[in-house]
């Protein structure tokens, strides 16, 4: 009698699926990526025959977001992120803002709410982590001043969805969904002081916030050095990579539960406050193969979600939609990095960066529809439209690429022969 094992069922099917239709995507020259989501699609439950469990997918995906933002945090320290908030936070805000004003005019051509127009537009405004840092990380721009650029941008995008994930619930009654009740004692406490539900949820996040990063910066900045330190004197190179992994996965996990903050965001502090150790280029090479796996399942967990159907259902709707993810929001940012004083080469790299959608994305609109905010198709639009900026997402690179080696080649001209 089979034994019933979701969990290996999935990590099963998805690897050895993603491994099969990726190895036929390199043969016909197309991105991996898009062997990945096309083994999402068949093992997902809109195509006929296996579905593997999909709440374990998203699991297992955000597993490889954690290890990312860790792995990018290990690059980083308080300095370069600093060094960038001058055009990371307005640069951020101010794409969001414009991506969102255009999300919510689609939703009102197609006779939406008010509320489910800013809930889709908010789902249209924030990059997938795992998309961008991949794009990144393949052309060692990481630690580039493009690549600071683009991950601040992304930590800034992170702490705003976090904020609209914390706030949209109390909001949902004016939102136009399920009024829901404030959770949570402190914000009952802050509301007995004479605060409104919103102030007053709005008020403990920030304070949460505040509290984690201080408590990583003055206690993790010297805890975690030394435990890895102490750790890697005991000459066992298994027990070092137990605790990195046990540390990224640890401040991970913890700083979503206690402060509420997102697992990306946690880990990308456990990485950065890390970096300040010697053995930091150690442990990132101790968590390659873990990441790049779990990385592998993020996109099979995005090919999942996709209903192939909304293409033939709701065609112009999914055209607008792609339209907005790819186009208004790159011009955004174009504009805004350029208004900035840096060159084209940083403007369109951080524009192509930002041309796609992903996890927040589906988080945001996943909740809207539980509320009852916005109508179910919008996630399908939403899915639809990650998978198609996913897949476009290396193409424009490529152009990208193409386009710096004519630039470099017309600024740098070889010499020509005696």
């Amino acid at each position: 009698m089979p034994h019933d094992t979701p969990l290996i069922a999935t990590i099963v099917a998805g690897l050895t699926l993603a491994f099969l239709f990726g190895l036929l995507a390199q043969r016909l020259r197309l991105p991996m990526i898009a062997g990945y989501l096309l083994a999402g699609i068949v093992i997902g439950p809109f195509t006929p025959g296996y579905v593997a469990d999909q709440a374990i997918a998203t699991e297992l995906a955000e597993l490889g977001v954690i290890l990312l933002m860790f792995g990018v945090g290990l690059h980083f320290s308080l300095r370069d992120l600093l060094s960038v908030k001058n055009i990371a936070i307005p640069g951020a805000i101010g794409q969001i803002l414009v991506a969102t004003a255009a999300g919510l005019g689609l939703a009102l051509l197609m006779g939406w709410g008010l509320g489910a127009g800013l809930i889709f537009g908010l789902s249209l405004s924030v990059a997938s982590t795992v998309v961008l840092l991949r794009a990144l990380q393949d052309r060692d721009l990481v630690a580039s001043d493009r690549g600071r650029i683009a991950v601040g941008w992304l930590i800034v995008e992170d702490v705003v969805m976090v904020l609209a994930l914390v706030l949209i619930p109390p909001l949902a009654g004016l939102l136009g969904g399920l009024a829901q009740p404030v959770e949570g004692e402190a914000e009952q406490e802050v509301i007995r002081l004479g605060f409104g539900p919103f102030t007053a949820t709005l008020s403990v996040t920030l304070a949460k916030f505040a509290a984690f990063v201080a408590l990583m910066l003055i206690v993790g900045r010297k805890v975690i050095p030394w435990v890895l330190h102490y750790v890697a004197h005991t000459g066992s190179r298994e027990l070092f990579r137990l605790a990195v992994l046990a540390i990224a996965l640890g401040v991970a996990f913890g700083s979503s539960q206690i402060f509420g903050v997102s697992f990306a965001l946690g880990a990308f502090f456990a990485g950065m406050v890390m970096a300040g150790s010697t053995l930091s280029q150690q442990a990132m090479r101790e968590t390659l193969p873990l990441r790049d796996a779990f990385a592998v399942l993020f996109f099979v967990s995005v090919g999942m979600l996709f209903n192939p159907m909304i293409v033939l259902s709701e065609p112009l709707a999914l055209f607008a939609t792609v339209l907005i993810i790819l186009v208004v929001k790159s011009i955004a940012a174009y504009g805004i990095v350029r208004a900035f004083g840096h060159d084209r080469s940083v403007a369109l790299t951080i524009a192509t960066s930002l041309a796609q959608i992903g996890e927040f994305s589906f988080i945001l609109i996943v909740m809207g529809v539980k509320l009852a905010i916005v109508p179910p198709e919008a996630k399908d639009l939403v899915v639809a439209g990650a998978m198609i900026s996913i897949l476009a997402n290396p193409l424009l690179f490529a152009g990208l690429d193409r386009w710096t080696a004519r630039q470099t080649k017309t600024e740098d001209p070889q010499p020509t022969p005696p």
